[in-house]
């Protein structure tokens, strides 16, 4: 026994020696390293935009230093890309920009906001060059804004417009017996719609079929400027499947030149002057975004705008970069309403939605920060439901005219065994001090606790509706009829009265500070998240294993599916959530 003791405690010491030493180094690595870390940009020196690792507005602040230290990315969100870009404009040093090989997970209204950053640039005379060995419809929407856009012979374009398809599970669900019991308010919400039928219905379809071809015709019409093709033209293309191969998207001038990457190289060198078989000089976006982060010059001026970021689902909890929590998000309001500097609020939302609780409390929150300082929404790719719900009362929203929003309607969703159970033989018994006092998923649900959940959501939807109608100035029966869990897009909704101006964050800023009366202002941006030490981990490869593996062994589109199955699973309590995501490939 004392030797085993013996074994272990040399274990134990062993672990702690090698964790101490792991912390030390990482520790001494990060204090001299921002001593001698200083991002050298050349002279004569060319940006190349890669994307890749940018998928969020805003990369997060910890509150905790460490989580800064152990994360996995530089803290390099969009909105710090776009800046970078504009100081780029009239750096000496900066003379163009290099697409190359994109492979962007940015959404529609994401890259719209990049390509109007990408367009001002180029108003500085400096060129924006693009080469890919592949585009997909979506890289190509970001490319098209390049002066030149060079593909790789043997590569391929997609551009062929949106499709969507929904899947439906009601004959699995009597086949299987396993049946979800749905309870909605709203014709369109048919995010439990495949749940109910086998097919669309009319109702879904046509918001679907209206949805598409209002997104489509944006991002066509931003090519078609691009490229001074007309979006008749564009569309003829597209239904033709004319831009297949590198010589017909050539031909149709969707692309400049068909050549390798060799030949791209050498005309960057030729608008550089430089020869052909010299380098030239190259710095990635990220590496200059976090140098202009590190070294723009702060307004002399006290005044502050806070700019507070809500990604992703609406849950309880604090939340993170990838979730909008009722924790970081309330303290984050508190902190800027109580903070004399800040003169007023800009609230980015790139939301689905999701819980209708949580989306209550940050509501409520707006609505007592309104009453000090004002407040001003710019959407992002979402602001659906719930991510509309935390919209819906500010002075201003602006919206990009391909952003996802509306979506003003609730549901409820319960499992039931019941069928399944009795197929396979299992029986269960219930004993309760009270008729409603129990809810179980093995036997079929009564109807008095159906009319009850129902009065529950119905209740939910007029508090929603209430709150839209009170924040947009209209009544509850104009809402309900723009309602009813329908989804518009940013110029759609401001037709009806959801929206008040289409425009980027940066058009969002200029409206708080006129709101506010100020004119010279820096940005104090938020949340700064409060995470345990216990949680310093998750930024780690071997605590990704079990996800890496999953996603190794089953591919990324089922990697997919299985999370949006787990996400249903967690779902708790009425939901204020988009009826169906949307994938731009």
């Amino acid at each position: 026994m004392r030797f085993l003791g013996n074994v272990m405690a040399t274990i134990i010491g062993i672990f702690i020696f090698f964790m101490l030493f792991f912390f030390g180094i990482v520790l001494i690595g990060t204090l001299f390293g921002e001593e001698s870390e200083g991002i050298e940009v050349k002279n004569n020196s060319v940006i190349e935009l890669n994307m890749k690792d940018i998928s969020n507005d805003y990369a997060g602040k910890y509150k905790d230093p460490w989580m800064d230290v152990f994360s996995e990315k530089k803290n390099i969100g969009l909105t710090d890309i776009i800046n970078a870009i504009a100081t780029a404009k009239t750096d000496s040093d900066i003379k163009g920009i290099s697409i190359l090989n994109q492979d962007s997970e940015l959404g529609l209204a994401q890259s719209k906001e990049l390509r109007e950053a990408l367009n001002d640039f180029k108003k500085s005379g400096k060129f924006v060059m693009a080469y890919a060995n592949n585009y997909t419809q979506r890289d190509y929407y970001l490319n098209s804004v390049a002066n030149i856009i060079y593909l790789n012979p043997a590569g391929d374009l997609d551009f062929k417009g949106l499709s969507t398809e929904i899947m439906f599970f009601k004959d699995l669900q009597e086949k299987s017996g396993v049946k979800m019991e749905v309870i909605r308010h709203g014709k369109y919400k048919s995010a439990v719609e495949p749940f109910l039928e086998n097919k669309m219905s009319d109702a879904n379809r046509e918001q679907t079929t209206a949805l598409l071809n209002s997104v489509w015709s944006s991002v066509v019409a931003d090519i078609s400027e691009s490229r001074n093709i007309s979006t008749a033209r564009l569309n003829e293309i597209a239904t033709g499947l004319l831009a297949r191969t590198p010589e017909m998207a050539k031909a149709n001038k969707l692309i400049d030149i068909v050549a390798y990457e060799d030949v791209y190289h050498d005309a960057i060198k030729k608008a550089l002057k430089v020869a052909t078989d010299e380098d030239y000089n190259k710095v990635s976006i990220t590496d200059y975004a976090q140098k202009v982060a590190t070294t723009s010059i702060i307004s002399d001026s006290d005044d502050q705008i806070a700019v507070i970021y809500a990604q992703g689902e609406i849950e309880s909890g604090e939340g993170d970069v990838n979730v909008i929590g009722e924790g970081s998000m309330r303290r984050s309001l508190q902190e800027a309403r109580k903070n004399k500097d800040i003169k007023a609020i800009v609230l980015r939302i790139d939301s689905p939605g999701g819980s209708a609780l949580t989306s209550d409390l940050i509501w409520r929150e707006i609505e007592l920060t309104k009453k000090v300082k004002p407040v001003v929404v710019s959407m992002g790719n979402y602001a659906a439901s719930g991510g509309y719900y935390i919209a819906c009362n500010a002075n201003t929203i602006f919206a990009e005219k391909n952003t996802i929003t509306g979506s003003i309607g609730v549901f409820g969703v319960l499992p039931n065994l019941s069928q399944l159970s009795t197929k396979i033989g299992v029986n269960t018994e219930q004993v309760m001090t009270n008729e409603n006092a129990n809810y179980s998923p093995f036997v079929p649900l009564n109807e008095k606790f159906k009319a009850v959940t129902l009065e529950s959501v119905e209740r939910v939807y007029k508090t929603f509706v209430s709150h839209v109608a009170e924040g947009r100035k209209m009544t509850f029966a104009q809402i309900d009829s723009i309602a009813q869990g329908r989804v518009w897009t940013g110029s759609q909704a401001k037709e009806i009265g959801l929206v008040d101006k289409i425009g980027n964050l940066d058009d969002a800023l200029k409206e708080a500070a006129s709101l506010a009366k100020i004119k010279n202002y820096s940005t104090q941006n938020f949340p700064i998240y409060e995470k345990d030490f216990s949680e310093l981990f998750e930024n780690f490869p071997f605590a990704k294993s079990k996800e890496a593996l999953i996603k190794g062994e089953i591919g990324e589109e089922n990697y997919f599916i299985l999370q949006q199955i787990k996400k249903i699973q967690m779902q708790k309590g009425i939901q204020a959530r988009m009826p169906f995501e949307i994938s731009i490939h």
